[in-house]
């Protein structure tokens, strides 16, 4: 497989860190807002800040128009970065997110098509989610503590955006629950672009559709319970041949072969103590012991 190209990661990454833009043109945004006319985070929605009447609208509406080229091409620009069967649902949804923001920052609400505004912060909101979600699988290869993350997010925003669509705000507020569910994009593609920059530069290339841990685990339990059983055959192996050697085997033993047959014994007796252990709590003590 051919390495991630470096260049088109650190973009990527960039892209993607940048997408926290949005906070501090929303501060502004509020600031600007609050000077003229009051505003509450709980009480009304982000798309409020881009209204007509609003002093800070244009700033925010070319803040969401940025927002949607720095997902999409970050979305982009990682996907040889991303790995297994979700990366390209990853990619499409982030896009979909990407379009979403978009139209709510050339259609704000007090336009004419404000049905477009309300269809692209609903593709926004979704596609969020999901796409975080679908690229957390899509980084499980390399990390499985940024996959864990990503999917954490993922699922919040996405309970949020149901909770949000329902009406079920709660003490948040409309605006609140709006926040939660919308928030959770820009946190999450922060976190996994420089976290994926680094981890394609500094770990080899992983295998696609490669074992688990626990796989790993198992499998390596697997092959010291063969090596067990192998070691067993090769002992009684030699113990036959050497009771061959001595005439331990015919009708007629004799007591000269009795430090053939304490060999045995003592050899079974250290195996049966052997397997008593748990290979798998080397604390734990022997389950039984006999003749000791």
């Amino acid at each position: 497989m051919e390495r991630v190209p470096r260049k088109r990661i650190t973009a990527g990454a960039l892209a993607w860190v940048l997408t926290l833009q949005f906070f501090v043109v929303e501060a502004i945004a509020i600031t600007r807002r609050r000077a003229q006319l009051p505003y509450s985070r709980s009480a009304e929605v982000i798309s409020a800040l881009g209204d007509s009447v609003s002093p800070g609208a244009p700033l925010m509406n070319a803040s969401f128009v940025v927002q949607a080229a720095l997902i999409g091409a970050g979305a982009v620009l990682l996907l040889p970065a991303l790995r297994g069967r979700a990366a390209r649902p990853a990619v499409a949804l982030l896009g979909a997110a990407a379009l979403g923001v978009l139209l709510v920052g050339v259609f704000p609400r007090t336009s004419e098509l404000a049905a477009l505004h309300t269809t692209g912060a609903a593709l926004y909101l979704v596609g969020g989610g999901l796409g975080l979600i679908a690229v957390a699988y899509a980084v499980r290869p390399w990390s499985e503590a940024l996959g864990t993350t990503l999917v954490l997010l993922g699922l919040f925003g996405t309970a949020m955006t149901v909770f949000y669509g329902a009406g079920v705000v709660g003490f948040l507020g409309e605006g609140g629950t709006e926040r939660a569910a919308a928030y959770v994009l820009p946190i999450g593609l922060a976190l996994a672009g420089p976290a994926l920059w680094w981890l394609t530069g500094n770990r080899d290339e992983p295998r696609p559709g490669g074992p688990t841990r626990r796989q790993l685990r198992a499998r390596a339990k697997e092959e010291e319970r063969l090596a067990r059983a192998r070691r067993s055959a090769e002992r009684d192996e030699a113990l036959e041949a050497a009771a061959r050697r001595t005439g331990t085997t015919g009708p007629h033993s004799s007591v000269h072969d009795q430090p053939v047959q304490d060999a045995v014994d003592d050899t079974a007796h250290d195996d049966l103590d052997h397997d008593d252990l748990d290979p798998d709590d080397p604390w734990a003590g022997p389950r039984r012991r006999r003749g000791r």
